[in-house]
């Protein structure tokens, strides 16, 4: 698989662990906007980490939340609103680095993207694609796309609703998916139980952060009994350095960061075997 002809510093293909750019690296730029996505390769970051929704004239859109509210200067639900009526938001509207002392790309013309212009953007990017609504219509769409832009080498889904990540692999079945929320608690219980070798799942990664609440999901034994299953290991998000290298050092296959320049640089001084895209 071709990469992006977007680089610069040490070639990712020499990397010890995966650089997940989290939503396009949103701790230095507006989160899942064009200008962080290209930012982000422009450091090595080998995948972009992103969220679909879909408009009210059914256009894909990189997202994380249902709403505009939360980093526009728009109010409204994705799902209310057309594609014109997103276009005309300022996406680096409410981005700050210091706590709202600044806002460095406010009217910068930072905008929402629909999914078609990140792949057209980066056609040779990979891309970690997390379906956001509990929408069946929104599989279907995005089945058809990564068809239309011949994708299915270069991306990896996922999703916290089961039901979305099992109709997706029904329709788009060539595509590798990240283990669900009951396949990740089934894993858990029988990993711990020594019974991990019952486990079954089409996914091809386990997508987890290192603690949900007080529980402790991510530790040295959880990689290495993933890895005997075949499953790769990616882990959210990750933004300390220390947590950074100690992760690595555990064995993990990809880390997503909202600072993929604090990654590159721990990969860049890391020795560890490489680690291959899933496929």
């Amino acid at each position: 698989m071709e990469r992006s002809s977007i680089k610069t510093g040490v070639s990712p293909s020499e990397r010890p662990v995966l650089l997940f750019a989290h939503r396009g690296g949103e701790g230095r730029w507006p989160s899942n906007t064009l200008l962080g996505f290209e930012q982000s390769l422009k450091l090595g970051a080998d995948v972009l980490e992103l969220d679909i929704h879909r408009t009210a004239d059914n256009v894909l859109v990189v997202r994380h939340d249902p709403v505009v509210d939360t980093t526009t200067n728009g109010q409204g639900r994705i799902c209310d609103l057309s594609l014109a009526d997103i276009k005309k938001l300022d996406a680096g509207y409410t981005w700050s680095a210091d706590g709202g002392a600044s806002f460095p790309f406010r009217g910068q013309g930072v905008t929402i993207p629909t999914l078609a212009e990140v792949i057209r953007a980066f056609p040779n990017a990979r891309l970690n694609i997390d379906i956001k609504p509990e929408d069946p219509p929104v599989v279907h769409n995005f089945c058809k796309m990564l068809n239309e832009y011949n994708l299915l080498a270069q991306v990896t889904v996922g999703s916290f609703h089961d039901r979305q990540l099992e109709l997706f692999r029904q329709v788009c079945p060539a595509i590798a998916t990240a283990a669900g929320v009951s396949e990740t608690r089934r894993f858990l219980v029988l990993s711990r139980l020594f019974l991990d070798r019952f486990f079954r799942s089409p996914a091809r990664a386990f997508q987890v952060p290192e603690y949900a609440g007080r529980l402790r999901l991510v530790t040295p034994r959880f990689i290495r009994r993933a890895h005997a299953r075949g499953l790769q290991v990616h882990i959210w998000t990750v933004n300390e350095v220390p947590d950074m290298q100690r992760l690595i050092a555990w064995g993990v296959d990809g880390l997503m960061t909202d600072y993929p320049d604090r990654l590159a640089e721990v990969l860049a001084g890391t020795s560890a075997s490489v680690s291959s895209f899933i496929r």
